[in-house]
């Protein structure tokens, strides 16, 4: 049996019990789940392609390739052969399965940041290696890794890594023979600062060697439900993943790919729900602020990383009390236990009755 840690969201459910026992009901600001509509372009789509008797393509259609490659290139600056582009259902699936799709095993180290999502240290678990967390790889010494994980925009903290971080960690890596993989999930959702993706010239230094990048349709385009997302980067690599997938029958289904294409092509359903989430950010943001807590990082992505100085655990409750859920920081670390993650994916009906809330 693989020792996995209890998931973490079950501990938040007391609070969020009390949260809902409130007089207007729960605003759901913790897990970060989409609710607006799925783009109706998108929803078409999926629907033209529902006649789908037959055994979808694990590697994904030449439709589908081509288009993730066109929106790297168009939106990101990235020139990415289609060839070298996979379908994964979901980027938590690929985030958890990495480690062993890699080939990662017992008495390695998995390297990911202090403050993470929790499925890359899970991955590593399931792999049967050492998740280790830091944010400075000179810590490791000249220690051999075979994987190390960054992500930014940060989930939870919205910090992004600049393009110099970037390339120092890409050329550490390149040393040692490690993947640097890369989830930039939320790498369309800049407001302070702009992303910059581990493809880019500028980071890569025009090689794509050792690096994949992970990239989601959840929040761009709604698309949580559909689990549609893509991997995309060195040749070899991406190679290696679509045999094991394909013995391992993780195949996205053929609508959806349909549906992810139109869906990449599209700039304009994404930039109205960039707007959407760009006014809720503008209202919660100081609402918070006036209520004491003070913003840290959180230039980009769907979260403010936040704190007034007390547990986590202590600031979840103060909330919950209000009627309004969130995070806890130790979800992502023990760097995290005097903050709180907030999600900014409540409808502006909800986001108006916590800014109320905290007044």
């Amino acid at each position: 049996m693989i020792a996995l840690p209890d998931f973490p969201w079950d501990r938040l459910l007391p609070y969020q019990d009390l949260a809902r026992a409130h007089s207007d009901g729960i605003v759901d600001l913790s897990v970060g789940t989409p609710v607006d509509p799925v783009p109706p372009v998108v929803r078409t789509a999926l629907a033209e392609a529902a006649d789908s008797p037959g055994y979808p393509l694990t590697y994904g259609t030449p439709r589908l390739r081509e288009a993730a490659a066109g929106w790297l290139r168009r939106r990101h600056g990235v020139t990415v052969d289609p060839a070298d582009i996979l379908p994964i259902i979901g980027s938590k699936e690929l985030v958890a399965w990495l480690p062993t799709l890699l080939g990662v095993g017992p008495g390695e180290r998995v390297v990911l940041p202090e403050l993470a999502y929790p499925t890359y240290d899970v991955g590593a678990r399931i792999a049967g290696a050492e998740p280790y967390a830091a944010d400075g790889l000179l810590a490791l010494g000249p220690e051999r890794v075979p994987l190390v994980w960054v992500n930014s925009p940060s989930n939870p903290t919205g910090k992004v890594l600049p393009a110099e971080h970037l390339r120092k960690v890409v050329a550490w890596a390149r040393e040692r023979g490690a993947v640097v993989a890369s989830d930039e999930c939320y790498i369309e959702l800049g407001w302070e600062e702009q992303p910059i993706s581990i493809l880019h010239p500028d980071v890569c230094g025009g090689s794509q060697e050792g690096l994949l990048a992970v990239h989601s349709l959840s929040k761009r385009s709604n698309l949580a439900g559909y689990r549609a997302g893509f991997v995309a980067g060195d040749s070899s690599l991406v190679k290696r993943l679509l045999e094991v997938r394909k013995h391992a029958g993780m195949i996205m289904p053929a609508p959806v790919q349909a549906a992810m294409a139109v869906a990449l092509d599209d700039d304009r359903h994404a930039q109205e729900q960039r707007e959407r989430y760009a006014w809720r950010r503008a209202v919660l943001r100081p609402a918070l602020e006036r209520a004491g807590w003070r913003i840290e990082h959180s230039t980009a992505g769907l979260y403010l990383w936040a704190t007034n100085g007390t547990n986590c655990w202590d600031q979840v409750r103060a909330l919950a009390e209000k009627g309004i859920l969130v995070a806890p920081g130790d979800f992502y670390g023990d760097a995290g236990r005097s903050h709180i993650r907030v999600a900014i994916t409540a409808t502006d009906e909800r986001v108006d009755a916590a800014v109320m809330r905290l007044q």
